[in-house]
């Protein structure tokens, strides 16, 4: 690999940052965040070391699913600005080095976009067949839904037309009929204009969902009998006009289903999945001291194609959900993490951030933070994650995680100075408020945990193995220690993790090397351990402890 190949294929070595407009930076001090503020803090994200900003949905909203239900593709919600302040904050984040992508929200619209007023206004409308419908009673599908605690059913009847159409989310999100040729056409063109007016990908939400083609009838499925061959057409639409616009897809599945949402060998559907897997054995990793499932997840993570990236997360948006774990496992983490029925979510998911999970311990937190950055993959972080913010359980549902940036120790955490009844949600509020938590605070000081993720942005940035080379177990006798290996070309990096609160001395070996070699602690200054003439050294770790060691020999030139 060349160095040149991390520019051309920006994606397998970029911080990504998810944000929220609406709850990031209220500039009118209307109580809801705006582009204006989010512009006016692009340079503190471009300190931090973020080079892609994933926006959440910005469009004109019935707002019944915080955004996730369009009204307009083609708009800017007006309580976060025009359009025109759009086309700012993506000019601006490309001088400071940023890319910008969006969330694309194509499995269904709102029922109050025009296309389903329309559709449902008459059986002859020109719009009727964008979405799915049936005139005979549906079979059961309460086992089928997304959300169980406000949704029984996949179908639901319109008194209009005296006819049932199918929503996979809530009934107010009727789905797209994805094998009308007319339904597609309308997705790529909204796709083109926010291309046009400067993104440079999406995250495409609920892959899975997008494609599938339930409740279309037989002559509909002739039309549409390769899902995966529409992924191909986005794939290849976004980068004939971006050239090297990304999708990164929402797709919780297995390992080997994921791939082919990759494109198999060929990688030419998403560019990114998000790998909920290794997300889920982390946590189950995490509740047991224990690094081996983890391991396991990531072992058999399959190969993909050099240009196709997994994306490494901690935590996102959504409830931290768990549903790829068998139910005893899932119980483990809920008794660890979340032990109270207001923690948990939908039977499989906690609605928590990760700090009070942890029980405010920095020393875990840093060590969680040091693995995510050392998985191989593109870390992915959620807004206020630099700082430890916590969540506010006296907000309903997953809106839980979704509370104001905490800028200062004033009012509001200084995202607004509206009124606090006014605020789009409500302030954290205890030891994680902003009081207690916030970036001013932060940025003053030098052992903050703010300080300590510029760190590991800084390294992972200049450590493009992480991104590149393929997961490799380093052997060593403790179970709770993760050492793996990253190697690619002459680049070579061990990163070692402590998941149990007792320190350890792990002995590791390096094919390969002898005592000409050395390791280079990239997180903490001065900090170097000899190999022997087998390559072996002793690395001690504290109680959570964690190392990213650098393979140095004495012709080296890389830096340190």
């Amino acid at each position: 690999m060349r160095i040149s190949d991390t520019g051309d294929l920006w994606w397998k070595t970029a911080v990504v940052y998810c944000l929220d407009v609406q709850t990031f930076m209220d500039w009118d001090d209307d109580g809801m965040g705006d582009f204006v503020g989010l512009t006016e803090r692009l340079d503190y994200l471009a300190d931090l070391g973020v080079t892609c900003l994933w926006l959440m949905p910005f469009q004109p909203t019935a707002d019944r699913d915080d955004g996730y239900d369009i009204t307009d593709y083609y708009g800017v919600d007006p309580r976060l600005g025009s359009a025109g302040d759009f086309v700012e904050l993506v000019r601006t984040a490309r001088d400071r080095g940023m890319r910008v992508i969006a969330d694309l929200v194509v499995n269904h619209t709102s029922d109050r976009h025009p296309w389903f007023r329309s559709a449902r206004s008459s059986r002859t409308s020109p719009y009727r067949d964008f979405y799915i419908w049936r005139d005979d009673e549906p079979p059961d599908t309460s086992a089928d839904v997304v959300f169980p605690d406000k949704e029984d059913s996949l179908w639901e009847y319109d008194d209009r037309t005296r006819a049932w159409y199918f929503h996979r989310f809530y009934r107010s999100q009727p789905d797209l009929n994805i094998t009308n040729p007319l339904v597609r056409d309308e997705i790529l063109k909204a796709m083109g204009y926010w291309l046009e007016l400067g993104l440079s990908g999406f995250r495409v939400d609920a892959v899975p969902f997008v494609i599938e083609t339930t409740g279309v009838d037989a002559e509909e499925l002739a039309r549409f009998h390769d899902p995966h061959a529409y992924l191909r057409e986005l794939r290849s639409f976004v980068g004939r006009r971006t050239g090297d616009g990304i999708l990164l897809g929402e797709c919780n599945l297995p390992h080997k289903e994921q791939k082919k949402f990759f494109g198999g060998a060929d990688g030419d559907e998403l560019t990114m999945q998000f790998d909920f897997i290794a997300m889920q054995n982390l946590y189950l990793s995490l509740a047991r001291g224990d690094a081996r499932p983890l391991v396991r997840a990531l072992e058999h993570r399959p190969a993909v194609d050099e240009q196709s990236q997994w994306a490494t997360f901690v935590r996102n948006h959504d409830e931290l959900t768990l549903d790829k774990l068998r139910p005893p496992e899932r119980d483990e983490v809920f008794a660890a993490f979340g032990p109270e029925p207001t923690m948990q979510l939908y039977g499989r998911g906690l609605r928590r951030r990760l700090p009070p999970m942890l029980d405010g311990d920095p020393r875990r937190l840093r060590m969680v933070y040091s693995l995510l950055f050392s998985l191989p993959g593109t870390p992915v972080l959620f807004y206020g994650e630099e700082i430890g913010m916590g969540e506010n359980l006296d907000i309903d549902g997953r809106l839980a995680v979704r509370t104001p940036m905490q800028w200062t120790a004033e009012r509001n955490g200084g995202f607004s100075r509206a009124r606090p009844s006014r605020l789009v949600r409500p302030v954290t509020q205890g030891a994680f408020g902003p009081e207690h938590v916030n970036v001013t605070d932060q940025r003053g000081d030098r052992e903050s945990l703010h300080a300590f993720v510029k760190l590991l942005i800084k390294r992972y940035r200049e450590s493009p193995e992480l991104g590149w080379a393929r997961f490799s177990v380093v052997d060593q006798p403790h179970r709770h220690v993760l050492a793996h290996e990253c190697t690619l070309d002459d680049r070579r990096l061990v990163p070692v993790h402590n998941l149990a609160p007792t320190s350890c001395t792990v002995p590791v070996t390096l094919d390969g090397c002898d005592s000409s070699h050395h390791l280079v602690d990239l997180l903490h200054d001065d900090t170097e351990f000899a190999l022997d003439d087998r390559g072996r050294a002793e690395v001690e770790l504290d109680g959570y402890g964690y190392r990213w060691l650098r393979l140095m020999d004495q012709d080296s030139r890389r830096l340190r």
